[in-house]
């Protein structure tokens, strides 16, 4: 279990806290996603709940504990927290390393930090390549990549390295809608092998769709939780700054203008 109890963080040089008693958890097997307007706190609760803040960025927990799978994450050296909790941003740039001449190379270098033997470096390598079909950027250097082709390049080094917890920031931003297909599928075979995964995102519909529990952050509290659907259809979630799926959008259409959703429905 991925468990946040009543964490408050505040950045370096900051007087007060940015997320306010923070309690969350993530399960095995599980797809959590968080949603809210910009600035709200996503972000900053992907890197509390990564380890990275305060371990590697600074700052400090000014409450509660992060524990991963019942051991806290306070004073444990970040690369020990990497092979444990995998962490993805939603600009490819700030995460492909700069030293691989292939995209291959690139998706590799995790496996390979990690120890394994060749053999299954490159099993996983080819593994997550296939899995969000890009086998054909193999051999291209990683600064030929455009902005979405990076990001689906760093999904697939983070799916290589098979963690046991993945934080992922907004990983389809930078997508169509088929590179957003393809992340949400390769996404829901991770945990079904059984990684807990933390995905924040603006694109209700792909939430909908892929996670068991959706959480909603504003100010940096916790405002709502619950089922995925059952959440995301819930109108308060405007106030908040929060769109609804297209599907609930075209339900409320319809009953503004006197027709029954059930009947329009295919």
């Amino acid at each position: 279990m991925l468990r946040l109890s009543g964490v408050s963080y505040r950045y370096p040089g900051y007087a007060n806290p940015v997320l306010h008693e923070v309690s969350l958890e993530v399960a095995p097997g599980e797809i959590v996603g968080v949603v809210g307007a910009n600035e709200s706190g996503k972000s900053t609760l992907c890197l509390v709940a990564s380890g990275l803040a305060p371990g590697s960025i600074g700052g400090e927990l000014t409450t509660g504990v992060v524990e991963i799978d019942g051991r806290g994450t306070k004073g444990r050296p970040v690369h020990e927290l990497a092979t444990e909790v995998g962490i993805g941003f939603q600009n490819p740039a700030t995460q492909l390393s700069g030293v691989a001449g292939s995209v291959f190379e690139e998706v590799a270098l995790g496996p390979m930090d990690l120890g394994l033997p060749a053999r299954e470096t490159v099993a996983r390598t080819k593994a997550a390549l296939a899995t969000l079909a890009i086998d054909e950027l193999a051999e291209r250097a990683p600064r030929r990549l455009s902005g979405g082709q990076g990001q689906l390049v760093v999904v697939a080094a983070l799916l290589a390295m098979r963690p046991r917890y993945l934080v992922l920031d907004e990983p389809t931003a930078q997508l169509d809608p088929e590179g957003t297909r393809l992340v949400g599928e390769a996404l829901r075979r991770l945990a079904g092998t059984g990684a807990g995964l933390l995905v924040a995102e603006h694109k209700p519909d792909l939430l909908a769709d892929l996670c068991d529990r959706v959480v909603v952050i504003d100010g940096g509290r916790l405002v709502a939780q619950g089922r995925a659907r059952e959440t995301l259809r819930d109108p308060a979630l405007e106030d908040y700054g929060v769109e609804p799926p297209s599907a609930v959008r075209l339900e409320r259409a319809l009953i503004d203008r006197g027709l029954d959703p059930a009947v329009v429905r295919p």
